[in-house]
């Protein structure tokens, strides 16, 4: 094994050739479709006459379009009904894997395959999806792709992509109370800025990494993205190999002894050169909330939105963009902002740990009057492991809505959509204008705990009033 970063090990590993345009041609392991991505790019093969390569490395699950509420089929809405045609169609015409709803194992890609085994250390995973990056949190190098770039993964196996920088990213030390790992990308974003990332992948390090679970690991990786990266990971470990081990697609017996022996020998060597090195102390951050219509402008609870003249240059033009659309005003609180809609899900936080974190605070609270308050799992085998452990009648006590797995109001690609200029707490991963389904709606980013202070207190509030 060559000496240096997980990324550099991995991406040499998958090197197929150096192309012409100077680019590499670089195998994929695993490819994960949905379908919003994978129609087009079916359709490019067929007008080919091309076959999929490996069928065998691609898993399909349907998504974005999917109801929450009322999931007969066919579905109501005329267009997300032919979406999951299409996608039922082409899985079965090359013998692709497919988890469909009622399966048993639809939901989030990004949720399904790392509960499924399929995520693994040393991959290269590709998706359709921006929020590919969610899967470095096992040591994998997992990028979102374009529908043409679908279409050559599918063809060939392969993506032609010019190999990126590696910043490490050190936060060390332990979150305070109420902090969490949304928090901590969200800070992370604040300070580096959203094309901050822009050529690298993000290597997160440090104790405060190190500590966290797989899923609080995911939820980091997940935002990478947010951060202009096109990528992120964190090093596999104990915790890693822990979470994987079981698992339906994860090794078994001696395989499984010779995984863990690989997947230690890629994590980044004690002496590897970075091109970047960022370091953060875990004490600084506070429960973080976005005020604006970008990942980046986000500020701690107890902070107030800042004005013009805090902001450097480049900031000042979007920020005023932001005060417009968001008719919020420099030098305000957040705390105390009036919400509408408060959702907890998507591939950021729909998983089991941030809904048993959720349950937390609404166990014998109540959502405040005139709250749309809804809570939607990430798979359809969060959802069984949460309605097991008496997850849903806390919320369902609570006042919230308990709902089918699938992206939801991430982006709104469904019926769970923003009416008007209504203001939405939400655990997803975007803000950007429109995001959550009217050209009017307006989004704040923050952890599922925070979006249940939001929820029982109608406004925007610190959670660590209800610990």
């Amino acid at each position: 094994m060559s000496k240096g970063t997980l990324f550099d090990k991995v991406w040499n590993l998958h090197t197929v050739g150096t192309l012409t345009s100077g680019q590499t041609q670089l195998f994929i392991g695993l490819h994960l479709i949905h379908e919003v991505t994978s129609p087009q790019a079916f359709a490019m093969l067929h007008e080919r006459e091309l076959k999929v390569l490996f069928p065998e490395r691609t898993v399909a699950t349907v998504d974005h379009i999917v109801p929450t509420e009322n999931q007969a089929r066919p579905f109501a809405d005329v267009l997300a009904e032919e979406m999951i045609v299409a996608l039922e169609d082409n899985c079965k015409a090359h013998n692709i894997r497919f988890y469909n709803v009622g399966s048993g194992r639809q939901g989030i890609v990004h949720v399904i395959a790392p509960e499924q085994g399929l995520t693994q250390p040393g991959m290269t995973i590709a998706c359709g999806d921006s929020h590919t990056s969610t899967h470095g949190a096992f040591g994998a190098i997992a990028l979102g792709i374009g529908t043409s770039q679908v279409r050559d993964v599918l063809a060939s196996q392969t993506l032609a992509l010019s190999k990126l920088k590696v910043r490490k990213i050190e936060v060390n030390g332990t979150l305070n109370p109420g902090v969490y790992a949304k928090d901590v990308v969200l800070h992370l974003i604040r300070k580096l800025g959203v094309n901050g990332g822009v050529g690298y992948a993000y290597e997160y390090a440090g104790t405060t990494f190190e500590q966290m679970s797989m899923e609080e690991r995911m939820t980091v990786c997940n935002m990478a993205i947010e951060g202009g990266a096109r990528c992120g990971y964190i090093n596999p470990d104990r915790i890693t190999f822990d979470y994987l081990k079981g698992r339906e697609f994860a090794p078994k017996g001696e395989e499984w002894d010779q995984a863990v022996e690989w997947w230690t020998s890629i994590r980044s060597d004690a002496d590897a050169e970075y091109d970047d090195v960022m370091v953060f102390d875990a004490a600084d951050i506070a429960p973080t909330v976005t005020w604006g219509i970008t990942p980046g402008q986000g500020i701690g609870i107890n902070e107030t939105i800042p004005t013009p003249e805090e902001l450097s240059d480049s900031d000042r033009a979007i920020a005023q963009e932001a005060y417009r659309y968001m008719k919020l005003n420099p030098g305000d609180r957040i705390a105390g902002t009036k919400v509408d809609v408060c959702f907890v899900g998507s591939c950021t936080n729909g998983r089991i740990s941030d809904l048993r974190e959720a349950a937390k605070f609404a166990k014998g609270r109540q959502v405040a009057p005139g709250i749309k308050a809804f809570i939607v799992p990430g798979s359809e085998e969060v959802k069984k492991q949460a309605e097991a452990e008496g997850l849903d009648k806390v919320f369902l006590e609570a006042g919230f809505e308990w709902r089918e797995s699938g992206c939801s109001m991430c982006l709104a690609m469904n019926p769970d959509k923003l009416q008007g200029s209504q203001i939405s707490a939400s655990s997803s991963n975007r803000n950007f204008k429109g995001r959550q389904g009217s050209s009017e709606g307006r989004t704040l980013l923050m952890s599922p705990a925070m979006v249940v202070a939001a929820a029982i207190n109608g406004v925007v509030s610190d959670v660590r009033e209800l610990l």
